[in-house]
């Protein structure tokens, strides 16, 4: 079979892949385009391989969702270049969504999941990053099934929220997780702040305070202490901290008003935790040329 021009282009289309190396696959293959395609995702996965130690710093949150199932994922990049590619873009989305149908608990489980095309995500990881020209790392999963209110957010691409209310509302449920998004919080309530976080806490306001005030009656010198420790626990609680939405109100003020409860949440940053590799090209070009 003559392999054509149009043939190589169909190809092209199919795989992401350049023009000499679709043309070298259907030449391999006999123009048999599906076999074409096959040679090229194993050819993909050597070059997948062959990227799997760079650092994967960047990359997007994608997130999916039907009614009370929701799940957010962690996709890497090298660059934030790629994280905003239309492939990648597509690529993640089609993640997520192949994450949430097949109910998957973890990444690695994740990895064999089918997409709509048939192959799993593995394979379309290695064909994305012999698209793309990049390391991509589906890093982290995390989901929510609950017959509560459930939202789902990402912020730019970059932050993802996940977070279950009883009772309440779909929009209260939303403007939770923006709230989560925007502030951070670590702990939930006051009783989820862990006892060795106040007792360092309130070591480190008594060290703080005036020899005049350490002075003070015990009761006094404990409501002074309290008084701070209770301001540091909202700090560090979604209900201790003002809602963003109504900052006259605290987040508990909100979610009792309604009638509701935050039953938990969970909150993905892309990259957060791993050593980016900054690079200074200045100082590299000044050692290759002997002046450094």
């Amino acid at each position: 079979m003559e392999i054509t021009a149009s043939l190589v282009k169909e190809l092209r289309e199919r795989t992401g892949a350049g023009m000499m190396e679709c043309k070298k696959a259907l030449t391999e293959n006999n123009a048999d385009i599906d076999a074409a395609a096959e040679w090229l995702r194993k050819s993909g996965l050597a070059k997948a391989d062959k990227k799997a130690d760079r650092v994967t710093a960047e990359g997007r949150i994608a997130v999916a969702q039907d009614g009370g199932k929701a799940v957010l994922v962690e996709i890497n990049s090298e660059t934030d270049f790629v994280a905003k590619d239309a492939n990648f873009i597509a690529f993640t989305d089609a993640v997520a969504q192949a994450a949430l149908t097949a109910g998957a608990a973890d990444v690695e489980a994740l990895k064999s999941a089918k997409l709509p095309s048939g192959e799993t995500v593995e394979e379309a990881r290695a064909a994305a990053i012999a698209k793309l020209g990049e390391n991509m790392q589906i890093r982290r999963l995390v989901a929510i099934e609950s017959a509560d209110n459930v939202a789902a957010y990402v912020h730019g691409g970059k932050i993802g929220v996940l977070v279950e209310v009883k009772g309440g509302d779909a929009d209260l449920a939303r403007g939770l997780a923006m709230h989560i998004a925007a502030m951070n919080p670590p702990h939930n309530k006051a009783a989820d702040v862990p006892a060795e976080f106040v007792a360092k806490e309130k070591e480190i306001e008594l060290a703080k305070m005036s020899d005049k005030d350490k002075a003070k009656p015990a009761d006094i010198l404990e409501k002074i202490i309290s008084g701070k420790i209770n301001k540091i626990i909202n700090e560090v609680t979604l209900y201790g901290q003002p809602y963003v939405l109504d900052s006259d109100k605290s987040v508990e003020q909100v979610v009792k008003a309604a009638g509701a409860d935050v039953v938990g949440f969970q909150r993905l940053v892309v990259g957060e935790g791993i050593e980016k590799v900054v690079e200074d090209y200045a100082a590299e070009v000044m050692k290759q040329a002997g002046l450094a």
